[in-house]
């Protein structure tokens, strides 16, 4: 398909956001590589096969680097783009220095050692999800749960203080901001310039705490053991902004999304929600399901041909930038069984919500443990969980453009079950 064909998804944009899964499937089956219409007159190259994404998740030719975007990307991307210059729009051997650099800081002891805050955190907003309930009122939860809980972890995970942690939502929303529209640019330049600002203040701040004589694992935050060199190596200033900008969205967004989706999911299969509460053992297996079924990344940012790159019998032309739909590839049935059937019960690890090649998601462990803490202590609370509103009334909205998919609000009635009372001895 010709980059001057007509957008193929064929759905107005509310009912797409509501369930892009139909249209993937069509893609799937007649045009596994095609060009839609993209940010400011553009043109992306969607692939959403599982085959076909897999290989170009290690093909060389498939640049991070901004520097290989068209111009339009340009102006989204790198220095000046709004996660800045990071690990992830980076390649090798680039990538490989500043990946090794945080995953020495950011390391399994640091992120084991967040599990007891994690789940005392969790606990205290569902005490107070409870407390709301009990009075006869609907939770959001999205609000009330899935926004706060990995908010105030990441925040605390790179120090920043708790009175500056409110205005990080409203950045992350504004960095995600689509730049399909004039509105959406500027806002991702407000938010980029204001996370910015107070970022380089902090690093500046914790620079001069920094005590040289603890290891890294030592250290009281990320952030100063991210500014502690390794081997005679650290990150350049720039890099440091950048990659906390990363983790702060990266780190929040998609938390939020995977929980808010991941309770939909349940809720419209009683079955599965059933046999989760009666087999918490298949947590891990549930949460790994929940992201295949319905993640919270829809597609992955955008990567650039260094070369003409031929997929599925379709040339995508040097110089191009390439979506890989994730969500439409972890629903392709010639690799998944019944792939639009949700069965937490599914041997894990075929999908790609934690991505796959040299990008694979630092931060999943993390993500796990928060995942899990929620959905274990959420069904360990309640005993009912219902959606105080029709489905059909639930926001969906995404951000990236099309990066991230997740809820505007998650209305739902809690009520706890009480053990029946013992009979006297």
């Amino acid at each position: 398909m010709s980059p001057e064909s007509p957008d193929p998804l064929g759905l107005p944009a509310d009912a797409f956001r509501v369930d892009p899964h139909a249209a993937y499937a069509r893609l799937r089956a007649d045009a596994p590589v095609c060009a839609v219409p993209g940010p400011m007159g553009s043109t992306l190259w969607l692939v959403t096969r599982y085959e076909d994404v897999r290989a170009l998740l290690v093909d060389p030719r498939m640049s991070k680097d901004p520097s290989n975007a068209p111009e339009w990307a340009k102006t989204m991307a790198g220095d000046d783009g709004p996660m800045g210059r990071n690990m992830l729009n980076s390649d090798p051997p680039d990538h490989t220095r500043q990946r090794r650099l945080v995953s020495t800081a950011f390391n399994h002891r640091r992120i084991e050692g967040l599990r007891p805050r994690v789940e005392e955190v969790t606990a205290g907003l569902v005490d107070a999800m409870a407390a709301r309930a009990a009075r006869g009122a609907a939770v959001d939860l999205i609000e009330e749960f899935a926004h706060p809980l990995p908010m105030i972890v990441i925040c605390e995970l790179l120090g920043i203080p708790e009175a500056d942690r409110h205005a990080f939502a409203g950045w992350t929303r504004m960095l995600l901001a689509s730049p399909a529209t004039t509105e959406g640019i500027e806002s991702r330049r407000r938010g980029n310039v204001e996370m910015g600002a107070f970022l380089s203040d902090l690093i500046a701040t914790k620079a001069t705490t920094v005590d040289p004589a603890l290891p890294h694992d030592a250290q009281p935050d990320l952030l100063s053991a991210l500014l502690l060199p390794d081997r005679g190596e650290q990150l350049s200033r720039p890099e440091l902004l950048g990659m906390l900008k990363l983790l702060l969205v990266a780190g929040h967004e998609t938390t939020v999304n995977h929980i808010g989706n991941a309770v939909v999911a349940l809720l419209a299969h009683p079955e599965q929600l059933a046999l989760l509460r009666s087999r918490p053992d298949l947590l891990p297996a549930a949460t790994e399901e929940l992201l295949r079924y319905e993640g919270a990344l829809e597609r992955l940012p955008a990567r650039f041909t260094t070369a003409d790159v031929e997929v599925a019998g379709t040339v995508i032309p040097r110089g191009s930038a390439v979506n890989l739909v994730v969500s439409s590839a972890n629903r392709d049935g010639t690799v998944i069984a019944d792939p639009d059937r949700l069965d937490i019960d599914r041997p894990a690890g075929r999908h790609f919500a934690w991505g796959h090649g040299v990008h694979f998601c630092l931060g999943m462990p993390l993500a796990r443990i928060e995942s899990q803490t929620a959905f274990g202590t959420l069904l360990d609370r309640f005993g009912s969980i219902e959606l105080a509103c029709p489905p059909e009334q639930l926001e969906w909205r995404v951000g990236g453009p099309h990066i991230m998919r997740g809820l505007a609000a998650l209305p739902l009635w809690l009520r706890e079950e009480r053990p029946a009372a013992r009979p006297a001895a």
